[in-house]
């Protein structure tokens, strides 16, 4: 197929229709008219030999091929949008750019309140918008509306670009009245009343209970290869738990160190090591190859990849 013949507009409608799934959607995104968008979506399915969107019982469906193509098609759009803009000049020391960064409590308290510090000495204009994980979706990314996601993620789309934050280690937290405290075995452990508290990927969370094992993550594969399971009394997907801990005698939270140690100049709460390993989880930055040569977002990128590496992850 020789490109030279193509009218590349084609690659932005079929983005569009991709993201949309829906002819209307698509036009009134682009803003054109309904019968445009349903003429470009002709031709792309004469271009391509493929249908592209199928109506099924949930709507308008990509085929296996549109989905194939999906990453390639933002990549190319990327790269063209890349070579078109001019040269952004960058001066972090007078910008007033506001960047939207997805983030959990645990990443809120651990990386981005020092991130706050070294921007008030560098970018002393500059703005953040921290979203928590339910306030967007992976096409909020994919389109550059939001600046990056910083979390563990299960899964991420095969065009986003991603870098590892750093590894964490679990730690446990007990009130200062739990007895075992201060010799926390696994039998202990196991007695014990526990808090779960997890926030991974991008979207809004579905409910929990103890039954759903499978769904429990880290610290349960852990046990459920020893062949044993805790009691969970509490669901959360927040990490600030000390309140909780504080009134009772018999809960645990098992959560990632650098997330623990923020409690560790509370008077009532003790920090100990659980007592089987945990395989660390790896918190990764992923971001839209829409903003991957920015060079604000390139700056950014950079200071929180400096900041991450001073954050203490041992107690």
């Amino acid at each position: 197929m020789n490109v030279k013949r193509i009218d590349l507009n084609l690659l932005v409608y079929l983005n569009t229709l991709l993201k949309e799934r829906s002819v209307s959607r698509a036009a009134e995104k682009l803003g054109i008219t309904q019968p445009a968008m349903s003429n470009a979506l002709r031709r792309l399915r004469d271009l391509i030999g493929d249908p592209i969107l199928v109506r099924t019982s949930t709507g308008m469906t990509p085929t296996e091929r549109a989905k194939t193509m999906e990453p390639l098609v933002v990549e190319a759009l990327s790269r063209a949008e890349l070579a078109l803009q001019p040269v952004e000049n960058f001066d972090a020391s007078t910008s007033a750019r506001t960047f939207r960064i997805m983030a959990s409590d645990y990443i809120e308290t651990t990386l981005i309140a020092p991130l706050i510090g070294r921007l008030n000495e560098l970018a002393p204009a500059i703005t953040l918008d921290i979203l928590t994980p339910s306030d967007g979706s992976f096409s909020d990314l994919e389109r550059g509306d939001i600046d990056m996601a910083i979390n563990r993620f299960d899964h991420l789309p095969d065009s986003f670009h991603q870098k590892s934050v750093w590894r964490d280690n679990f730690s446990c937290l007990v009130g200062n009245d739990n007895p075992s405290k201060n010799n926390l075995t696994l039998e202990a452990y196991l007695e014990s009343q526990h808090i779960w508290v997890s926030k991974t990927g991008i979207g809004v969370g579905t409910g929990m209970s103890p039954k759903h094992s499978q769904k429990l993550g880290w610290v349960d594969e852990a046990l459920a290869a020893l062949g044993h399971e805790r009691h969970i009394t509490l669901f959360t997907r927040h990490y600030q738990v000390s309140n909780y801990l504080l009134e009772s005698r018999k809960l645990v939270a098992t959560l990632p160190t650098r997330a623990a140690l923020l409690w560790r100049n509370c008077d009532g709460i003790t920090i100990t090591k659980p007592p089987f390993p945990i395989v660390p989880i790896e918190i990764k930055m992923a971001w839209s190859p829409v903003l991957h040569h920015n060079t604000a977002h390139k700056w950014l990128r950079d200071v929180i990849t400096d900041i991450a590496g001073t954050v203490k992850g041992t107690g």
